[in-house]
C-alpha cells in the first residue's frame, strides 16, 4: 500500500485523513504535520491508525512516504514543494494558486523532470478540466464567474485595501473583476478554482475572473465559459459549502479524496 504524508491538519486535511483511515483511500497515513501542534494532535486523536506527528514540515518527505498531500496554504507549497520533490516524493497540491507565481511553477516543473516525480492537482470545486485541457491550444477566451455568500469571502487580502463592507451587502454585488492572476493573489483561500482553470487553459493573464458576493445564496457557484476554434464550452457548478469551513466547497474535499484514491489504486481509471 502507498504511504502518505499529510501537510496541513485543518478541515480538508482531516477529511482526507479520515478517508484514508476508513479504507476509502487504499493507502496508509504514516506522517502528518501542521504549524499548529494542537491541530495535528486533534486530527490524530480521531484516527484508529495513528500516524507520527513530525516536528517540521520538511521531515514529512524525509520519511519513506510515496506522496505528500498539501492541505495547508499557498505558503506551504512555496516553502516545501521543492524539498518534497528533491526527496523523490510525489506531491499533491490543494492550494493551486501558488503555481500562478511563475517562479514557483518553473522551479517545481523542473524538479518534477529532474527527480522523475509527479505533482497532482485535483479538480477541486469545479468540473470540465478534461475538456479545457483537450482544447487548450485552440482557445480564444476563458472566463469564470464565482458567486459566494459574503461569509465565504471574509478575511481575503482583497479587503485590506477595499472599502467594501461584506456585512452591509443586502443584494448580489460584483466585488472583483480582473485576471485570474490578480484574483488568486487577492483571494488566496477563496478562488483556487481560477488557478485550475488557468493552468488547464490559456493562462492566468488571459483568463477573466468575476467574483460576486451574494448574501441570499447558500451555494458556492462557478460558471465557466470557454470559446475557441472547436466551439464553445460552458459549465455551471453549484456547490454546497463545507459546514466546517464555508470558504471551501464540499466538492473540493471529495475531489482531493478521489484523486488520492486513484493514486493509491490499481483499477480502471476514468478521464484524465
Amino acid at each position: 500500500m502507498k504511504k502518505i504524508g499529510l501537510l496541513g491538519c485543518g478541515v480538508m486535511g482531516t477529511q482526507i485523513a479520515l478517508a484514508i483511515d476508513s479504507g476509502k483511500i487504499p493507502g496508509i497515513l504514516t506522517h502528518v504535520y501542521d504549524d499548529s501542534k494542537e491541530a495535528s494532535s486533534a486530527l490524530v486523536s480521531k484516527l484508529k491508525n495513528k500516524p507520527e506527528i513530525v516536528e517540521n514540515s520538511h521531515l514529512l518527505s524525509s520519511h519513506s512516504v510515496n506522496i505528500v498531500v498539501e492541505a495547508a496554504s499557498q505558503n506551504a507549497v512555496r516553502d516545501d514543494g521543492l524539498s518534497i520533490l528533491q526527496n523523490k516524493r510525489d506531491f499533491m497540491i490543494m492550494s493551486v494558486g501558488a503555481l500562478l507565481d511563475e517562479s514557483i511553477y518553473d522551479i517545481l516543473y523542473d524538479a518534477c523532470d529532474h527527480f522523475k516525480k509527479t505533482i497532482y492537482l485535483p479538480s477541486g470545486a469545479i468540473a470540465g478540466l478534461d475538456g479545457l485541457k483537450s482544447i487548450k491550444d485552440e482557445l480564444d477566451s476563458v472566463s469564470i464567474t464565482t458567486t459566494k455568500h459574503p461569509r465565504s469571502l471574509k478575511g481575503a487580502k482583497f479587503f485590506e485595501s477595499s472599502e467594501i463592507n461584506l456585512d452591509s451587502l443586502d443584494s448580489s454585488t460584483i466585488i472583483f473583476e480582473g485576471t485570474a492572476r490578480d484574483a488568486v493573489m487577492l483571494f488566496p483561500a477563496n478562488i483556487n478554482v481560477a488557478a485550475l482553470v488557468s493552468l488547464s487553459g490559456i493562462g492566468s493573464d488571459k483568463t477573466s475572473v468575476k467574483i460576486i458576493a451574494d448574501p441570499n445564496t447558500d451555494k458556492n457557484t462557478h460558471h465557466i465559459e470557454a470559446i475557441g476554434k472547436s466551439g464553445k464550452m460552458t459549465f455551471t457548478i453549484e456547490n454546497t459549502p463545507d459546514p466546517q469551513n464555508p470558504k471551501t466547497s464540499r466538492l473540493a474535499i471529495l475531489s482531493a479524496i478521489e484523486t488520492l484514491r486513484k493514486y493509491c489504486s490499481d483499477d480502471i481509471q476514468i478521464g484524465t
